[in-house]
């Protein structure tokens, strides 16, 4: 009753309005079209058409099922176009994870450029924290990773492309105790809260900024909430040098040096090796070599 090309059928006779217009076009006899369709009514227990003398109509409740059929139909053409896709390495879908150190402002370019090349495909972006993203890409949650640390807490089939070393910047508001100092030390500094994006990581164990034993942190889920506390002057933390430096030069945070203080990340991509995945292939390529993937996600 629900076969493809009985639902094709109902569509054509509803459109046409006619049972012999449809046998034209289906190049079938008049009264086997009708003895389709009587048929179906008989399965469904109502009638989907009034039998006029020059027509055919639908009634309303075959209005509802050709509005569900159609649909049906519809469904039926993207599954077929989704499976054929996949045996050619199309997906349907990419999973993008960036880790949140990395600047956002090609953001926009990647996912513009994705949409006009892949008609058919949706690109799923998250954001993680440290250990976060690699969790999301062992877990199957990521496709590819931007900024991950090159340090691999996980085991299995990774592809890795290094990008490059993420200058920090320590930083507090201006009207901070330790702004009011041009050199920090440990037993200063302990004394305040230290600002930490909390690792969103779940199962591996999570990394924090850096921050001394005895200093208490809030851990905080983005910048976004980490620079407003520290415009407050809630605490001190690092943060990464793109987001840090135009918040200095505005002069609404200052920066300020540890004794002995050299902090920087090894950051990289990294993908779950695929061996039939165009549109991670294709984003892979997209993405460049190091060199741009440092000018596009790291540089200040």
């Amino acid at each position: 009753m629900y076969s493809r090309s009985s639902l094709e059928m109902l569509d054509v006779v509803a459109r046409l309005g006619s049972f012999s217009a449809a046998a034209d076009v289906l190049h079938k006899v008049p009264s086997a079209i009708s003895y389709s369709v009587r048929q179906i009514e008989q399965e469904l227990g109502v009638a989907l058409f009034n039998r006029l003398p020059r027509r055919v109509e639908l009634t309303p409740a075959g209005q509802v099922f050709m509005a569900q059929a159609r649909q049906m139909l519809r469904q039926m053409d993207e599954v077929t176009h989704q499976t054929r896709r996949a045996a050619l390495g199309w997906q349907s879908s990419l999973k993008l994870t960036l880790d949140n150190v990395v600047r956002v402002d090609k953001l926009s370019d990647l996912i513009e450029n994705f949409y006009k090349q892949f008609e058919f495909a949706e690109l799923q972006i998250n954001m993680e924290v440290y250990n976060g993203a690699w969790e999301a890409i062992s877990e199957q949650r990521a496709d590819i990773v931007i900024g991950a640390t090159s340090a691999v807490p996980v085991g299995g089939e990774y592809g890795v492309k290094k990008i490059g070393s993420l200058d920090w910047a320590l930083v507090m508001a201006p009207c901070h105790p330790c702004a009011c100092h041009t050199r920090l030390d440990e037993a200063f500094v302990s004394q305040f809260p230290a600002i930490c994006i909390d690792d969103t990581s779940r199962v591996l164990p999570k990394r924090h900024t850096e921050h001394y034993p005895q200093q208490r942190r809030l851990l905080l889920p983005n910048w976004f909430t980490a620079i407003e506390c520290l415009k407050k002057g809630v605490g001190i933390g690092y943060m990464p040098r793109h987001i840090a430096q135009p918040l200095i030069d505005y002069g609404l945070l200052v920066e300020r040096q540890l004794v002995d203080s050299q902090l920087s990340s090894e950051c990289c991509l990294v993908w779950r090796k695929h061996d039939n995945h165009n549109l991670l292939e294709w984003m892979l390529d997209y993405l460049g070599d190091e060199d741009k993937l440092y000018q596009d996600w790291l540089k200040e």
